[in-house]
C-alpha cells in the first residue's frame, strides 16, 4: 500500500480517535456527575444525550460546509470544535454550561463522521479502500480504549477527577490541528466543485496511480451530464432511494444492537451485574481492548472477505451474546466474569461487523455529485438512534418492570432483523471503483 495515502488516511482518521474518547470518557464521569448536581435518571439521560443531539446536527449539516469549502477546511473546524468542547466540559462550573458544551462536542463528532470517512474514500484505492476507511473506525475504537483507560487511572484523583477525564481530550485535538496541515483536499471534490483536474490528478497520481484516468474520464462524464449540481431536492428523489434505504437501514442497526448504551454505561452495566466499581472501571478497559483487537481483525478481513461476509459474522454473533446477556439478568446468573465474558463476545462481534463496515459502506453507495449528502443522512440516523438509545437507557434499567433482562432482549431481536436485511439485501462492495458502485446501486 502507497505509505503517503496511508498516512493521509490515518491523519484524517484522527477524527475517529476525537469521535471515540468523546464519546467513551463520559462513561467513568456520568455517576460522578449525577450525584455532584443531583440529577434524577431522566434528567441525567438527558445530560449525558446532550453530546448526541449535538451529533446529530453536527451529522445533518456536516456535508454542506464540506461540499462549499472542502474537506480539508471542515477537518480542521472540527478539531478546533473538540479542544474547545474538552476544555469547556472539563471547567463547567454546572449543569448547564455543561451541556453547552457537551452539545459542542457532539457537533464535532456528527461531522467527523460524515467528512472523515468521506475524504478517504474519496482519496483510497479500490483494492484498498475498505481498511483505508475503516481505519477511521479503528481510530474510534483506540480512542474509546484510552478513554476507558484514563478513565481507570484518573478515577482516584477524587471529586474532580471527572474535570480531568473530560479534560485530557484536549491533547489530542491539538495534534490533530497541527497533522492537518500536511494533508491534501480530496481529489474527487476538486474535480467535482472547482474543475481542478491538474491538482486532482497530482494527488490521485500518488494516492491511486492505477484508478486515475478512470476517476477523472468518469466525473468528466458526470459533470457532462451536469450531476455535480444536484440539489438536495434532487438527492431525496427517487432516483436515490435504494442507497438512502441501506444507509438508513445499517445506520439503524448499529444502534440497534445496543452498542452505545454498553460505551456509555460500562460501568453502571458491570455493577448490575454484581462488581465492585475498581473492578467495574477495568472491565471497562477490558472492553476497550477486545474492541480494538476485533477492529484489526475486521480491518485486515473486509477487503478479503468483503463487507456482507463481516456482517453476517457480526450479525450472528450479536444474537448469541445479546440472547446469553438476557439469560444471564433474567435468571440471575450473574456471578464471577459471566457478564463481562459474553460483553466482550459482544463487543467483538460488533468491532469485526458493523463496527468495521458501516463508515465503509456509507460512504461507497453514493455517487460524488450527492455523496456528502448521502454521508450525512447515514450518520443522522446513526447519531439519532444513539441519542434516543442513550436517552432512555437510564430509565428503563431502573425501571422495574423493564431491567437490563428485557432491554438485552430487544437489542437480540433486533439483530435477528439485521441478520435477514443482510442475508436478502444487502450488496457487496468490495474491490470497485466509487464510480462503479455508483453505476451497480444507482438503478
Amino acid at each position: 500500500m502507497n505509505k503517503k495515502v496511508l498516512i493521509w488516511s490515518i491523519v484524517v482518521a484522527l477524527g475517529g480517535l476525537l469521535f471515540g474518547m468523546d464519546v467513551a470518557v463520559i462513561s467513568g464521569a456520568e455517576q460522578q456527575i449525577q450525584q455532584l448536581w443531583k440529577l434524577t435518571d431522566a434528567v441525567h439521560g438527558q445530560v449525558l444525550a446532550s453530546a448526541l443531539y449535538g451529533t446529530i446536527i453536527g451529522a445533518l449539516f456536516g456535508g454542506l460546509p464540506a461540499e462549499k469549502f472542502g474537506r480539508r477546511k471542515v477537518l480542521y473546524w472540527i478539531g478546533a470544535t473538540f479542544l474547545i468542547s474538552s476544555i469547556g466540559s472539563a471547567m463547567a462550573p454546572s449543569v448547564v454550561p455543561f451541556i453547552i458544551f457537551r452539545f459542542l462536542g457532539g457537533l464535532g463528532v456528527g461531522a467527523s463522521s460524515v467528512v472523515a470517512p468521506m475524504f478517504i474514500s474519496e482519496i483510497a484505492p479500490a483494492k484498498n479502500r475498505g481498511k483505508l476507511v475503516a481505519t477511521f473506525q479503528f481510530n474510534i475504537v483506540f480512542g474509546i480504549l484510552l478513554a476507558y483507560l484514563s478513565n481507570y487511572l484518573l478515577a482516584t484523583m477524587g471529586e474532580n477527577s471527572w474535570r480531568w477525564m473530560l479534560g485530557v481530550l484536549a491533547i489530542p485535538a491539538s495534534l490533530f490541528v497541527i497533522f492537518l496541515y500536511f494533508i491534501p483536499e480530496s481529489p474527487r471534490w476538486l474535480m467535482v466543485h472547482k474543475k481542478d483536474y491538474q491538482t486532482a490528478r497530482d494527488i490521485l497520481s500518488i494516492s491511486d496511480p492505477e484508478g486515475v484516468d478512470e476517476a477523472i474520464e468518469a466525473i468528466k462524464e458526470d459533470i457532462s451530464l451536469e450531476r455535480e449540481k444536484a440539489s438536495l431536492k434532487v438527492f431525496l428523489s427517487k432516483k436515490y432511494l435504494s442507497p438512502i434505504i441501506m444507509a438508513i437501514l445499517i445506520a439503524m442497526f448499529n444502534q440497534l444492537s445496543g452498542i452505545n448504551a454498553i460505551i456509555y454505561f460500562a460501568p453502571r452495566v458491570f455493577e448490575m451485574a454484581g462488581l465492585g466499581q475498581s473492578s467495574a472501571f477495568l472491565q471497562s478497559a477490558g472492553v476497550g481492548v477486545i474492541n480494538l483487537i476485533a477492529t484489526m481483525a475486521g480491518l485486515y478481513l473486509i477487503d478479503h472477505l468483503g463487507r456482507k461476509r463481516l456482517m453476517l459474522i457480526g450479525s450472528i454473533g450479536y444474537i448469541i451474546s445479546l440472547g446469553a446477556i438476557a439469560a444471564a439478568f433474567h435468571y440471575n446468573y450473574l456471578g464471577g466474569m459471566v457478564v463481562p465474558c459474553l460483553v466482550f463476545l459482544f463487543i467483538a462481534s460488533h468491532a469485526i461487523g458493523q463496527g468495521s463496515v458501516i463508515w465503509v459502506f456509507i460512504s461507497e453507495i453514493f455517487p460524488n455529485e450527492v455523496r456528502s449528502y448521502g454521508q450525512s443522512i447515514g450518520s443522522a440516523t446513526h447519531w439519532i438512534m444513539a441519542a434516543v438509545i442513550t436517552g432512555v437507557f437510564p430509565i428503563f434499567a431502573n425501571a422495574p418492570s423493564v431491567g437490563p433482562a428485557k432491554i438485552f432482549l430487544f437489542f437480540m431481536v433486533m439483530m435477528v432483523v439485521q441478520l435477514c436485511w443482510v442475508l436478502f439485501r444487502m450488496p457487496e462492495t468490495k474491490g470497485q471503483s466509487l464510480e462503479k458502485i455508483q453505476k451497480t446501486v444507482i438503478h
